[in-house]
């Protein structure tokens, strides 16, 4: 039965659907030894041979489904150009994984990883909006006014935020710790979204991602997500 290319690449454990669509427009996917640049294109799985950048790929016959606690320091990516630690380097298995979504270089915290295109697609584009927790030590104290404006929209260059929630869980001489919960996913969006009000974020944790939570992960180790986390995520 014929599949889309995409959906195939997903199922072999390549990267996210939309990750593959990239591969392909990039020239880098051959289907038979013939160059394939049209998302649209479809493959018999059961006769046709499909390479990227000339190595053969088919479908992984195992699904892992990890939860890092990701360290500062460490980029949400499988190779980096400037020679940085990747999470690749703290979880080591047989199956070739991708992350579901990123967390920055300098933020620690809940970060999944699979090998299913399909899971992948559950997470980052979802029925249902997935709220994403964090908690964040920022630079001085959030008056009212700011909190009202942080829960409300904030311009972060462009583009104005969707209703968010913010509580303020300590308060310090000249520092705030606050749970923040956003339903977007724009690149350092919680950094940004604090510092346009004027409180720098110091350091930033992601604690959840919906109903999965961090927990008490050791930061720097990782462990399979048990049943009723993929219950959940296949629920979405």
């Amino acid at each position: 039965m014929e599949e889309r290319l995409q959906k195939y690449m997903a199922r072999c454990g390549v990267a996210s659907r939309r990750k593959s669509e990239e591969y392909i427009l990039d020239g880098i996917v051959k289907v038979n030894n013939q160059v394939i640049r049209e998302l649209g294109f479809k493959v018999n799985p059961d006769k046709d041979k499909v390479y990227i950048n000339n190595k053969l790929i088919v479908p992984e016959n195992k699904k892992v489904y990890i939860m890092l606690n990701k360290p500062e320091g460490y980029v949400t990516t499988l190779k980096d150009e400037k020679g940085r630690k990747t999470i690749l380097d703290l979880v080591k298995v047989k199956e070739r994984i991708f992350p579901i979504g990123r967390l920055d270089y300098d933020s620690s915290g809940l970060l999944l990883l699979t090998n299913d295109g399909e899971i992948y697609n559950k997470i980052i584009h979802p029925r249902e909006v997935v709220g994403k927790t964090y908690l964040a030590l920022t630079k001085g104290i959030f008056s009212k006014m700011e909190i009202h404006k942080f829960k409300n929209g904030v311009d972060i260059g462009g583009y104005i935020t969707k209703e968010a929630k913010i509580e303020v869980k300590e308060i310090y001489k000249d520092k705030s710790l606050v749970e923040i919960t956003i339903h977007e996913g724009k690149n350092r969006q919680v950094r940004k979204m604090c510092s346009a009000l004027g409180h720098d974020v110091i350091e930033l944790k992601r604690i959840s991602v919906g109903k999965i939570k961090l927990g008490d992960l050791e930061k720097g180790k990782w462990r399979q997500l048990n049943k009723e986390e993929l219950d959940y995520i296949n629920s979405l």
